[in-house]
């Protein structure tokens, strides 16, 4: 009879399969030709439309709302997980934002907020998951339309108009005398957080335990991996940048809006598995889903600009979303 190895101790770093650099390099790579090649397709069709320096500006803010949001996701999705209430999340933080600014609570204040609700979302999602050992897609699935719910009740049923504060310039189109700073602010809090995400993930130990646990829950926990604990902080802190897509998103629409990002959250998911990310888990990366946002906003600008209805964009983006989940099925399947 074979020996079996003891379980290493708590302390002791788990053993994770690392991808080769060469393949990860591939798969990113190959994620850069898919945008350059939708940005040309778009560009050859309408030339004077879309291939100019304002429409680029329009893809970067778009993508801002989406991209914060898929950093959280892929967290969520490296370890394993699924959230599918991101998008209600991304309406009640647009709506508490606005009931903090109309109580004529600071900006700050009303942003924090926001974010708060966003955190408490992925909290209580991660309590479901943990002690009642529920998988996360049926849990993220009640929350889908329980979130919509509280945030529709919170409103009224109405959109919520604020005063208008700095929060509403966010995301607003740069100015002449604004050209130095490249980017609008939200675009920039989106590569501040796209950074800290990135290190999160490559120089911590937490960092090390997503994808210990995305690669393999069981072997994590005899490895000392603490699953609980560290799920309850994949979701806390993905549902917090989800939080901050709000801030966003609030910036973007100027109010509170229960019914905003209705069905984004499929996008966000697109994103994330386009970039790279495994919905096996154990897979993913910052950069690719940043890429696979800017591909999602430029595919439904590049719509737009094409005159197509919105029936056709979403049949579009669904045959989108098939594709990136046969793609990952294929990449799995390699991997095994």
């Amino acid at each position: 009879m074979s020996a079996i190895s003891a379980p290493r101790s708590p302390n002791e770093e788990p053993i994770i399969r690392k991808t080769p650099l060469w393949k990860t390099l591939l798969n990113q790579l190959g994620t850069v030709i898919g945008l350059v090649f939708v940005f040309g397709l778009f560009s050859i069709l309408r030339p004077d439309t879309f291939f100019n320096m304002s429409n680029v500006e329009l893809i970067l803010v778009q993508s801002a709302v989406v991209g914060m949001s898929a950093l959280g996701m892929t967290i969520i999705i490296i370890a394993g997980g699924i959230d599918l209430s991101v998008g209600s999340n991304i309406a009640l933080c647009t709506v508490t934002i606005a009931l903090l600014l109309n109580d004529n609570l600071p900006p700050v204040v009303a942003a924090l907020g926001g974010i708060a609700a966003g955190a408490a979302c992925g909290l209580l999602i991660s309590v479901l998951v943990t002690q009642l050992n529920l998988n996360s897609f049926i849990v993220t699935l009640g929350m889908w339309g329980a979130v919509r719910g509280v945030a529709k009740g919170l409103a009224h049923d109405n959109t919520v108009i604020p005063p208008e504060t700095w929060l509403n310039n966010l995301l607003n189109m740069l100015s002449r005398h604004q050209r130095w700073m490249i980017f609008p602010v939200g675009v920039w809090m989106m590569l501040f957080c796209a950074v800290l995400v990135s290190l999160l993930l490559k120089y911590t130990r937490v960092g090390k335990h997503i994808f210990a646990i995305g690669s393999n829950e069981q072997t994590a926990r005899l490895c000392g991996v603490p699953i609980n604990r560290t799920k309850i902080i994949i979701f806390t802190l993905g549902a917090a940048l989800t939080g901050l897509a709000g801030v966003l998103q609030f910036s973007y629409l100027t109010i509170g809006d229960p019914t905003t990002a209705n069905g984004l959250e499929l996008n966000i998911i697109a994103a994330v598995v386009i970039g790279g990310g495994s919905l096996s888990g154990g897979q993913g990366s910052v950069f690719g889903s940043l890429v696979g946002a800017l591909i999602m906003t430029t595919i439904s600008i590049g719509c737009t600009k094409l005159g197509l209805s919105n029936w056709v964009q979403e049949i579009v983006t669904g045959f989108i979303i098939i594709l990136a989940v046969t793609l990952d099925q294929i990449r799995h399947r390699r991997r095994v």
